[in-house]
């Protein structure tokens, strides 16, 4: 008796020490390339996870986090945290949002994307296989195939408006089989997005990150997402704080009235304040309730 109390008491050790502290453990990934990662660079060492962040991501995945069965509404979100495509902040914009949708019957899925490492389209293609290998056997994830949506904070915002717009765009397509499937999402939720890539309004960081550093203007403005709105645009929700002095509010401003002059559903809940990266944080103002506004949204459009 003495011996196993001692191993298990070695064994809590053990796993206390493998977990970073104050992080929680994350489900094991769904890989979204089982058939091999395209253009994966070789030997790019390990995956860094620290402070409740990951970057140098090599293996792209999908962490579940499924709704309980008693309370599952069909509704899928594949969440995208941001990090300026440098890093991911897996816990404050993954974990706590996962289980913030979990609450509300909504299965969650992180998405695990690719970086600076690899930039454009490396991170387009992701998000859409993401989405095609949901919709391809909706069943398996205790899901409906028509509601699957892509919220994104920051950065992870500008890959879900990016998703919203080229979701048949050639650069998000490899030729696998499951291209055939249709990437589009359902509906968007982006929350102090980066849109603008060009122009005052720009977050210059995550344009470096994700196209280089000597990109010309024309691609900037290119993969600026409101300058790709149709009317195929997938029905968007946009929360953004007005003192956000990182990614300005112009940018959730300008994808809403692009959505607006493509006939797109949408609604933006611009506050007078709110700083950037707060995530679903209490104490930070009105901001602090959108995820309560959002739900609102989600019900009128009965996704809950």
């Amino acid at each position: 008796m003495r011996f196993t109390m001692m191993f298990l008491c070695l064994a809590l050790v053990v796993a206390a020490a493998a977990a970073p502290r104050g992080q929680a453990a994350l489900p094991a990934g769904i890989p979204i390339w089982p058939e091999g990662v395209p253009g994966q660079i070789k030997d790019g060492g390990p995956e860094v996870v620290a402070e409740g962040r990951i970057s140098n991501v090599h293996e792209p995945s999908l962490l579940p986090f499924p709704a309980a069965a008693g309370r599952a509404t069909g509704t899928a979100v594949i969440v995208c945290p941001g990090g300026g495509y440098n890093r991911l902040a897996i816990e404050k914009e993954g974990v706590v949002t996962a289980r913030w949708l979990n609450s509300l019957g909504v299965s969650a899925f992180i998405l695990k994307y690719r970086l600076k490492e690899y930039g454009h389209p490396a991170p387009l293609r992701d998000v859409l296989r993401a989405v095609r290998l949901l919709r391809a056997e909706p069943a398996r994830w205790g899901i409906s195939a028509d509601r699957i949506g892509v919220l994104g904070f920051s950065a992870g915002g500008h890959l879900a408006a990016s998703a919203g717009t080229l979701f048949d765009d050639p650069d998000g397509k490899t030729g696998a089989a499951l291209d055939a499937v249709s990437a589009r999402p359902d509906f968007l939720v982006l929350v102090y997005p980066v849109i603008r890539l060009a122009g005052p309004h720009t977050h210059s960081g995550s344009g470096r990150s994700l196209l280089g550093a000597n990109v010309t203007p024309e691609l900037l403005e290119r993969y600026s997402p409101d300058s790709r709105v149709t009317n195929q645009t997938p029905p968007s929700f946009l929360a953004h704080g007005g003192s956000d002095a990182s990614v300005p509010p112009e940018n959730s401003a300008l994808f809403y009235l692009a959505l607006r002059r493509a006939g797109v559903p949408a609604e933006l809940h611009l506050y007078r304040e709110g700083t950037h990266g707060i995530g679903l944080e209490p104490n930070h103002g009105p901001m602090s309730d959108w995820p309560g506004r959002c739900a609102e949204w989600l019900r009128a459009r009965n996704l809950l």
